[in-house]
C-alpha cells in the first residue's frame, strides 16, 4: 500500500513553513524527521517540542527533530521547505548524504534568479538520482500548523507517483489534489508572489480596492501567458496553484509578498520593505520579466516590479504608468 510505502517523511527546513507540513504529515498518519540547519533550534525543539519561527506549535512525538542530514535516510520521500534561492546548495549536501530514488517534493514558490531554473529542475540538475516534484497553493504555515481546512496541489512528472505522495500526504485538515504537470504548479507558485507585491504596492499607495482587483486581473492574465509559453497547462493555472494561491497571496497581509508590497507602497525602500523576512517574489520578478522577454511575453506588473525593487523606478510612477497603459484587448 501507498502508506506501507511512505511511512515515513523527511521535511528539509525547520522554519515556520517546514515545520507546519512536518506536522501536517503527522495528522496524516506518517512518522517526521524535520531538519534544520540551526542546532540550537533544534535542540529546543527536542526538549520542549516548540517551533521557534511559528508560536504555539506543538510537535508531536510523531516529529523527529534533527540536526543531521544523514538522519534522512530512514525517510521514504523529502519534503524541501527551504527558499528557492537556497535550494541549490541544499541540494547538494543531500545529494551527497542521501541514497537515489528518493522523491523529493520542492515546496517552495520561486524562480532561481541566477539561472532562471525551476525548482524541479535545481533537483533534478543537482541531485540527479532524486525524483523531483513540486507541492504548491494557496496556504499560511500558521492555517497548515493549526489543522485549519487547507488545499494543495502535488505534482510530478509521474501522476501514479503523484497520486501516492498525495494520498499519504492528505488528512483531514488538509486535503492534496495531484497533477502531472509540475511545470504549471511551479510557475503559479512562482508568478503570484510577483503579483502579491504589486497588489501590496497599489493598497500601500492608497489607490483603493478597485485598483487592486484591477491589477490583479491583469496580473493573471500575465500569469496564464507566461505559464503557457513556458508548456503550463491551463487548467494547472486555473486550479489551486495558479488562481487559488493568487486569490490569497494578493489580499492578505499575511502574505509576505503582499506585506512587502505594501510596505514599498507606504515609502519603505526594498531593504527596510523586507523587515527581515524572506519574499520570494522580490528574487522572482526580475528574472520572471527576463524570461518572458526572451519569449516575448507582455509581461508589464513584473516589469514594474522588478524596476521598483532595482530602484529604476518610484512605486507611483510605476503603478500609474500601468494603469494608464494604452486600451487593448482584454485578451
Amino acid at each position: 500500500m501507498a502508506a506501507d510505502r511512505f511511512a515515513t517523511i523527511g521535511v528539509v527546513g525547520g522554519g515556520a513553513f517546514g515545520a507546519a507540513l512536518a506536522l501536517a504529515a503527522a495528522r496524516a498518519g506518517r512518522h517526521v524527521i524535520l531538519w534544520a540547519r540551526d542546532g540550537e533550534a533544534v535542540a529546543a525543539m527536542r526538549a520542549r517540542r516548540e517551533v521557534p519561527r511559528l508560536p504555539g506549535a506543538i510537535l508531536p512525538e510523531a516529529v523527529e527533530p534533527v540536526a543531521e542530514l544523514t538522519a534522512l535516510a530512514a525517510a521514504q520521500a523529502l519534503i524541501l521547505a527551504v527558499p528557492t534561492q537556497s535550494l541549490r546548495p541544499v541540494c547538494m549536501s543531500l545529494a551527497q548524504a542521501l541514497p537515489s530514488g528518493l522523491p523529493a517534493i520542492s515546496a517552495a514558490k520561486g524562480i532561481e534568479q541566477k539561472s532562471g531554473l525551476f525548482t524541479t529542475q535545481i533537483i533534478a540538475e543537482l541531485w540527479p538520482g532524486a525524483v523531483p516534484a513540486i507541492l504548491s497553493g494557496p496556504s499560511f504555515a500558521v492555517d497548515i500548523a493549526r489543522g485549519l481546512p487547507t488545499a494543495l496541489t502535488l505534482a510530478a512528472s509521474d501522476p501514479v507517483l503523484a497520486q501516492k505522495l498525495a494520498e499519504v500526504l492528505s488528512s483531514s485538515s488538509l486535503r492534496i489534489y495531484h497533477s502531472n504537470d509540475p511545470r504549471g504548479v511551479e510557475i503559479g507558485g512562482a508568478a503570484k508572489n510577483v503579483l502579491a507585491i504589486a497588489a501590496g504596492i497599489a493598497i500601500g499607495l492608497g489607490y483603493g480596492e478597485s485598483a487592486r482587483a484591477a491589477l490583479v486581473a491583469r496580473g493573471f492574465s500575465e500569469l496564464r501567458r507566461f505559464g503557457e509559453a513556458f508548456g503550463a497547462q491551463s487548467e494547472t493555472l486555473m486550479g489551486l496553484s495558479g488562481l487559488g494561491d493568487v486569490v490569497l497571496s494578493c489580499a492578505s497581509a499575511q502574505s509576505r509578498n503582499f506585506a512587502y508590497g505594501l510596505a514599498l507602497g507606504q515609502g519603505s525602500t526594498p531593504a527596510e520593505a523586507a523587515g527581515g523576512k524572506l519574499a520570494e517574489g522580490a528574487f522572482t520578478a526580475a528574472i520572471l520579466a527576463e524570461m518572458a522577454r526572451s519569449r516575448g511575453i507582455e509581461t508589464p506588473i513584473a516589469e514594474a516590479v522588478a524596476a521598483i525593487i532595482a530602484g529604476k523606478i518610484g512605486v507611483r510612477e510605476a503603478v500609474a504608468g500601468l494603469l494608464a497603459r494604452p486600451i487593448r484587448s482584454e485578451n
